[in-house]
């Protein structure tokens, strides 16, 4: 099975290459971020025409998250429990797959916008707050995955420039600290159970030629927990759909496991 995450940076604008992209790749499970539109608008039919099913919470201009999979999910969650927070940022099903249900997460992560900023101190008492939730769900779901736009570069090898980006949003001492809380609960960034490539981004910034240039960043993740750690065969950023014309400033996040083997 094929469990992706990709920040659209507004499904309404991006819907096509949305649906020419699950068209190509035929991943089982698509997480979403930054959907951008009210739960009345999601596009549900165009997923169910390609033979999905979908459960989102929108947000009307900003955040909202989705899980676009091929059979449907139960026990579903939106937002983290006990954090109250007007902000669309958190969908969670139980999908079915072989050797048993997989939980799964979509996950849109504060991005902070600077240290001196109130949306700091918000980004860290959400991810305290994820991570307290994550604990439960582990418990509660050891075949669990959380996919999404974390909005944090766990290590300089994740910055295009580490001596640029030192002490800012993203990268600070901090965010790093509670991205690392969440893989002490015994869960692995994906990722990096591979051997990869240097300069591995998954976003690049619209302005000053980020793409073309690879100044990026690795900010979306896979996070897997240890009951299906041995089942990941590969993880790998898909930089196709960032060479359209209006692409997301994200790249797809696409980690491929074989049950059963």
């Amino acid at each position: 099975m094929k469990f992706a995450t990709w920040n659209v940076n507004s499904l309404k604008v991006r819907l096509p290459q949305v649906l020419d992209w699950l068209k190509a790749t035929e991943v089982d499970v698509l997480c979403l971020q930054e959907l951008k539109l009210a739960d009345e608008h999601f596009p549900l039919q165009a997923f169910v025409d390609l033979g999905y099913e979908a459960s989102w919470a929108g947000q009307k201009t900003y955040n909202g998250v989705a899980i676009v999979s091929r059979l449907p999910g139960t026990d579903v969650q939106r937002n983290i429990p006990g954090f109250e927070d007007p902000q669309r940022r958190i969908i969670a099903a139980t999908l079915p797959a072989p050797d048993g249900p997989v939980r799964v997460i979509s996950a849109y992560c504060p991005n902070g916008q600077s240290l001196d900023s109130d949306k700091y101190p918000y980004k860290l008492s959400w991810f305290a707050a994820l991570r307290d939730w994550l604990e439960q769900e582990l418990r509660a779901h050891p075949r669990l995955l959380v996919l999404g736009d974390y909005n944090v570069a766990p290590h300089d090898e994740d910055v295009h420039d580490p001596e640029k980006w030192a002490g800012q949003v993203l990268v600070s001492e901090p965010e790093r600290r509670a991205f690392n809380e969440l893989l002490g609960l015994g869960l692995s960034d994906a990722f990096r159970l591979f051997e990869q490539e240097p300069k591995q981004f998954s976003w690049w910034d619209y302005r000053q030629l980020g793409f073309r240039r690879n100044a990026g960043m690795r900010i979306d993740h896979v996070l897997v927990s240890d009951a299906l750690k041995s089942a990941c065969v590969s993880c790998v950023i898909d930089k196709e759909p960032r060479r359209l014309p209006q692409p997301s400033d994200h790249a797809p996040v696409v980690a491929q496991f074989d049950f059963g083997a």
